[in-house]
Formats: structure tokens, sequence, C-alpha cells
């Protein structure tokens, strides 16, 4: 009777419109009591109910309080503090080279011999010169002085008396300028004894023993090197405008450099920055500035290029917490952090930069606090935790020694 109706009723909803069907859901009923009478049985024997997952446990700590000191990044390369290029004042032949190339030169430094042969010769005859006027300057003045005795006696005339004061006066220009023309040819003797103008690292040399070089002309006096000053150097870097803008509304702000070369680690050379200039580049929309680095062994070059962090204000004090610890939550940046009661928290913090491994918390944390440093993965904002006291240390200071090497192009066994 029951298979009857159930075929009566399927009968019934097939001859139906389609959006009048319906489905027989007391054909469920039956597997549904069952179900239910099976679970009520279940629990009336005893059967334990399904256990809640345990807390996470996770590691926590209070954030790290240091005092820290803010930088800005920059590139740039060294230049050299003095660069002169070596050129003769006089034409003649090059017959000495007092140097090596390479080497480290001072200020007065004998560095090339031009033949001074000519010059002394020059020098010899300005000085004849100078020797002749002075006599006929004597003559002159002689003459006058006998003419001015004659004058009371009406001896001789008053023009007489002017033109021997004239030729007196032309004598003593005479004088001056052979004196003037010694002391020109001297010069000449001196400049054909080239000497370092300044203390610094000489390149190599561009002639050699024996070329007729070239002084002070109209195609260009010859070059004959090249001599850096490299203790101090110079590191020259741009910055962008609102760096600039930053760092000139920082009435405390530093003007202490570090700079570390492409092969290290740690910011090991100190300087402090002398100069900026007077305008900001509008094709760049940057600023050049300049450092002066020590560089006593002369170790750095110009050229090199290196990167430099500026100080960015006083030492403060600031909270520190593993870089892992921050989670990110679209734009924002979020720090568990475990409650009394075992729940945690995430509270929205302000980030600074990276110091020796730990991020900077510039808000939004306190001291107090027990900061999740490890497992935050595993846990959801108000969900009940197992915490497990840990530390946060700061990871020790990155040293200057190279971090990579170029690898040798080939290598041979050793004896």
């Amino acid at each position: 009777m029951y298979l009857s109706k159930v075929k009566a009723d399927s009968e019934i909803q097939q001859d139906a419109p389609e959006g009048r069907r319906w489905k027989p859901a007391y054909l469920m009923l039956p597997a549904a009591g069952v179900l239910a009478i099976w679970a009520g049985m279940s629990w009336w024997n005893g059967a334990p109910a399904p256990a809640a997952p345990p807390p996470a446990v996770v590691t926590v700590a209070t954030p790290l309080s240091r005092m820290v000191v803010d930088w800005d990044d920059y590139v740039g390369r060294f230049e050299a503090s003095k660069a002169v290029e070596v050129r003769p004042r006089v034409s003649g032949q090059l017959v000495g080279i007092h140097f090596r190339d390479g080497d480290v030169v001072k200020k007065g430094q004998l560095l090339f011999t031009i033949d001074p042969r000519p010059f002394t010769a020059a020098l010899q005859e300005s000085q004849a010169q100078v020797a002749s006027a002075s006599t006929a300057l004597g003559l002159a003045r002689a003459e006058l002085g006998r003419a001015t005795r004659l004058i009371a006696d009406e001896a001789v005339s008053a023009e007489e008396v002017d033109s021997l004061r004239a030729r007196v006066r032309s004598a003593q220009a005479q004088l001056a300028a052979a004196q003037a023309g010694v002391r020109a040819r001297r010069l000449n003797v001196e400049f054909a004894y080239i000497r370092a103008p300044i203390t610094g690292r000489i390149s190599d040399r561009q002639v050699d023993v024996g070329n007729l070089v070239a002084g002070d002309t109209a195609a260009g006096a010859t070059v004959l090197t090249t001599i850096n000053a490299l203790d101090p150097i110079y590191f020259s870097f741009n910055g962008s405008e609102a760096l600039y803008l930053k760092h000139r509304r920082q009435a405390d702000a530093s003007q202490q450099v570090e700079i570390r070369l492409q092969d290290e680690t740690g910011y090991k050379w100190k300087g402090r920055v002398d100069f900026t200039d007077n305008a900001i580049d509008r094709g760049s929309g940057t600023i050049r500035g300049r450092a002066v680095v020590s560089n006593p062994e002369s170790f750095l070059v110009p050229g090199m290029f290196g990167n430099m962090r500026l100080g960015s204000g006083a030492p403060h004090r600031a909270l520190l917490v593993p870089d892992g610890a921050v989670m990110t939550d679209q734009a924002r940046k979020l720090v568990y952090v475990v409650n009394k009661d075992g729940s945690t928290t995430a509270k929205p913090v302000q980030i600074g930069a990276l110091a020796n491994g730990l991020r900077v918390i510039r808000s939004g944390l306190s001291p107090s606090d027990q900061v999740v440093i490890q497992g935050s993965q595993f846990i959801q904002p108000g969900a009940k935790v197992k915490p497990v006291a840990g530390r946060i240390e700061a990871a020790p200071s990155s040293t200057s020694e190279p971090v990579s090497a170029p690898v040798a192009s080939q290598a041979t066994l050793a004896d």
C-alpha cells in the first residue's frame, strides 16, 4: 500500500506543470530518523563529544628598548679633493723624469726637467743688460750733477739741465726694464724644473725623456701627467628633494656620514658633509652634495662606487621587535599581543627602519606588551593561545669584511 502511494504521488508530480512540481521530502524522513536515534543512543551510552583543538603555542617577549639613530641612504662616487694636470710653462726638450709612476709625491717635489741651458743663457743676457742700464744711469746722474753745480754760475742753460734730467729718468726706466727681464728669465729657468703643485698620488708619465714639450701656447701646453689629492677624499652624491627638505627641517640633523664599499657589509668609512649645491636640478629633481672622508692610506681612489648613509636626527629611544613579528594586513602593519587571559589582540603599528636585524616600532606598542615573536601565522585575533616566554636580541653589527670577491679566472696546482 505504501509503494502504491509513492507511485501515485510520483505520477501526480509528473502530470503537474513544471513550476509547480514538488519533491517528496518525506522520502528522507526514515533515514533522518534512523540517524537521530543512533545519535541519541550514542549520547545515552556516554560516548565523548568531538574535542576542541588545543590552543596554539606561541613565543612572546616584551619589545627591546634601545637608543637608535636614523639614517638616510644615498649612493655616489669618490672624487679627488684636488686634481691637477701637470703641464710645462716653458717649451723645450725633456731631459729628466724624477718619479716613478703611481708614486705619492709631496708638494714641491721635482718631477720633470726641461733642458735649462737656453733659459740660463737668456738670463745671463738679461743680467748683462741690467749692468749696461745701470752704467748708463750712473753716467746720466753724474752729468746732471755737474750741470747742477754750474747753474749758479750760469755756465749752463736751463734747457740743458732739463735734458740731462730727462736722460736720468730714461736711464732709470731702461734699468727697470732690464731688471724685469732678469726676473722673467729667472722664472723661465725655474720653470724648466717642473715640481709637484700639490701632495697626492701621481699618474704615469705621458711624455718620455727626449721629447719636445710645448709650454704656454695657443694650442695648449703638453700634459705631462696628473696628480690627485687623496687624503682627504671627496664623496659626491645626489639626494632627492624630499630628503633635502627633511634634512633642512631637522634642526638637530647630523652632518656625519658613513660609507661602505660594494664588497663590504659594514659602514667602515667615516666623514662629514661639507657642501650642498645651491640649486636643485630641474631634470632629475635632485640636489648634489659632497662629503669629506679621511683616507690616510690612500685606499680610496676617485671613481670608486659607495653606499652612504647620512644621520637623520639625534639618537632617540625606540622599541624594537623581530621583523618577522610584523604582519601585513593590506596597507596596515600589525603586531599580535597576548593579553593576561591568554587571548590575542592585533595592534596596528607604525614601523621604522631595520636596526641590527630588528624592526623599529615608531608607535602602537608599549614597553610592557607581550609581543608574539614566533607562531603568529597560527593564531587569529581574539583566539586563546599558550604563551612561552622568549627574548628579543639584536644581531651583532655587521663587519667591514668583504662579502664577495670576483672569482679567479684561472688556477694552477702549486708545486
